[in-house]
């Protein structure tokens, strides 16, 4: 197995193949992607232990969702319970990437209130955040240091489920690979970031504000429509540029990822 390095155009694409992958199966699909979000809402509302919980079972829910877009992929029947697959598949390490994507995550906004004094560590802990807090020059710098800091958190975790759950590998090394992987591939990451705005937000609601200028009844109802479409979508397209990047386990499927140039990659 090997991590590719994929030109630009390709991140444009993922998100359309993602939508080909949800139409292919539209209600496995969308049960995946709600149900995935519903279980992650509900285990964060436990008192005292359900967001830590919440975020050590993310990536074994995100292993599920990966197995069922294979499942889609390659044809095979797959029912509800693919969800949970994850719970199957070298759990310790997927734990282990939620445990470290939560420390890295807090440790971020710690981080934060160097410049605002903890307004943003508040405001994320479900403190109310007043009018003048959220003006202030300081809360914006913080938003801005909090993304920069956190991209790299992202890199490190986007593949890492996959990389644990297919490939067997422990957790650090997971995350190292997934790293350089998306810093590899950061133009077609560029572009399917582009695609996600314009096609995700931007169109969508253009198209919306139009229609609501003729018909509003029917703006309100694709308001409510879209997200069943979109955030399925969106979950696909994961598993999209995860296939691209690092293909698909077969015979080698115990080996080490290898960061390669695209010229030479073979799966």
């Amino acid at each position: 197995m090997q991590a590719r390095q994929l030109p630009l155009f390709r991140g444009w694409s993922w998100l359309a193949e993602g939508f080909q992958l949800w139409r292919r199966n539209p209600a496995l699909m969308t049960f995946l992607a709600f149900g995935y979000l519903l279980t992650l809402v509900v285990v964060s509302l436990v008192p005292l232990v359900g967001q830590p919980l919440a975020s050590l079972l993310m990536p074994v829910l995100s292993l599920g969702v990966l197995n069922g877009c294979r499942a889609i992929d390659q044809e095979r029947k797959a029912g509800p319970d693919i969800l949970f697959s994850g719970f199957r598949s070298n759990i310790a390490a997927l734990v282990t990437i939620g445990g470290i994507y939560l420390i890295a995550s807090l440790l971020v906004l710690v981080l934060t209130m160097a410049v605002d004094g903890g307004t943003l560590l508040k405001a994320m802990g479900g403190g109310k955040l007043d009018a003048e807090s959220a003006q202030s020059p300081g809360f914006a710098l913080a938003l801005l240091l909090a993304m920069a800091l956190s991209t790299p958190v992202m890199m490190a975790y986007w593949f890492a489920p996959l990389l644990a759950g297919w490939w067997k590998l422990p957790a650090p090394k997971a995350m190292f690979f997934s790293f350089f992987a998306c810093l590899r591939n950061w133009r077609p990451f560029l572009a399917y970031a582009v695609a996600l705005m314009l096609f995700g937000a931007i169109l969508p609601g253009i198209v919306i504000g139009v229609i609501g200028l003729v018909v509003p009844l029917l703006a309100t109802v694709l308001t409510f429509l879209l997200p069943l479409v979109l955030i399925p979508t969106l979950f696909a397209s994961f598993y999209i540029n995860a296939r691209d990047v690092f293909g698909i386990p077969g015979a080698a499927e115990h080996s080490a990822p290898l960061i390669v140039d695209d010229n030479d990659a073979r799966d």
